[in-house]
């Protein structure tokens, strides 16, 4: 486990107009040497905000979840992790909304589940949505061996990763106390979808955010846009403008790539259009109707469109990266800060 007390908690925002690498380095030396971001050339010179996100405390989050082991519904490590998410948010939040549901998979499991809500100025109406799902996948189909195949997986960058920058954020906010409204929800059953090669039709993915779409912990809950992470922890990872988010929200992948350029992670951020992804934020589009995107790692070298690690038993923590939980988590706070 790693120490907290050395976790960077003053100065959350420097705002001034200097050479972005200086401006960066600065940042970086004041609170994870590690954590460098690529240069710009020097000439080049604007104004932004840059929080001071941490990715020790970032990365501190992601293994406390997978340290429970695989959080599947119905077991005790999803039981157990669902507290600890609740009562994480709890310490930061303005309030906590826990809502229970039951549902079925595609393979007639019936399953008991629980969506994660927490929120800061619940009193603003001006508010943005930031999402991952918590649950981790029951079988890892496409793992290379077939024995382990029917085993279920850790979910350290499917799913904890996302939930890890998010506490962080959370934890960051708390400080800053900021004006606009912000949710947190963690969604369960995101990944009790179909196996690989089984072309069931029905929407069996997502469970956890087609529930919150259509019912809301807040009647008539309403935000500007909202952004989801999924996968944001793999080394060098590439987020490529996915194709249900540049349809229903394009707007917002510009504000956010535009963000990491900005920052200087256009390594990251990659200004291509890709696939288009069944992930919650279809669902927060087409139910819910908030312009939602969706930051998540796609790499068509693999054979699956995804990292080589997905829904495999190599998802563990020892995949995880702490300068792209870094990268996605700087970006993320410096959009919620403008």
């Amino acid at each position: 486990m790693l120490n907290l007390r050395h976790l960077c908690a003053k100065n959350f925002f420097m705002k001034n107009t200097v050479i972005l690498f200086v401006a960066l380095l600065s940042l970086i030396i004041s609170c994870n040497e590690n954590n460098k971001p690529k240069p710009v050339k020097q000439e080049e010179t604007i104004s932004i905000s840059v929080p001071l996100f941490n990715s020790d405390s970032a990365y501190f989050f992601v293994k406390m979840q997978t340290d429970f082991g695989p959080r599947v519904p119905n077991t005790e490590a999803h039981n157990k992790c669902a507290q600890f998410l609740q009562t994480q948010l709890e310490k930061y939040c303005d309030k906590v909304f826990v809502q229970p549901f039951v549902t079925h998979t595609f393979d007639g499991t019936k399953i008991n589940c629980k969506n994660i809500i927490g929120s800061f100025a619940l009193e603003n109406p001006k508010r943005i949505l930031l999402a991952s799902h918590w649950d981790s996948r029951p079988f890892a189909d496409s793992d290379p061996n077939p024995a382990n195949r029917d085993k279920p997986i850790d979910g350290a960058n499917d799913g904890a990763s996302g939930v890890g920058v998010l506490l962080e954020i959370a934890r960051q906010l708390k400080e800053i106390n900021p004006e606009i409204g912000v949710d947190i929800i963690f969604f369960d059953a995101e990944d009790w979808g179909t196996r690989s090669g089984n072309n069931e039709s029905g929407d069996w993915w997502c469970l956890g955010s087609q529930h919150w779409a259509k019912n809301p912990h807040i009647a008539n809950y309403k935000a500007d846009f909202g952004i989801l992470l999924d996968m944001v922890g793999a080394p060098n990872a590439k987020f490529y403008q996915e194709e249900i988010s540049m349809h229903f929200a394009s707007q917002i992948v510009a504000k956010v790539w535009s963000k990491a350029y900005q920052l200087g992670y256009k390594d990251y951020f990659i200004n291509t259009g890709s696939n288009a992804i069944t992930d919650d934020h279809l669902y927060v589009n087409r139910i819910a109707k908030i312009p939602m995107i969706n930051i998540i790692h796609q790499d068509n070298t693999t054979g699956t469109g995804f990292v080589s690690t997905w829904h495999t038993l190599q998802d563990n923590i020892s995949n995880i990266d702490k300068h792209t939980l870094f990268v996605v988590g700087t970006t993320v706070l410096s959009v919620v800060n403008d």
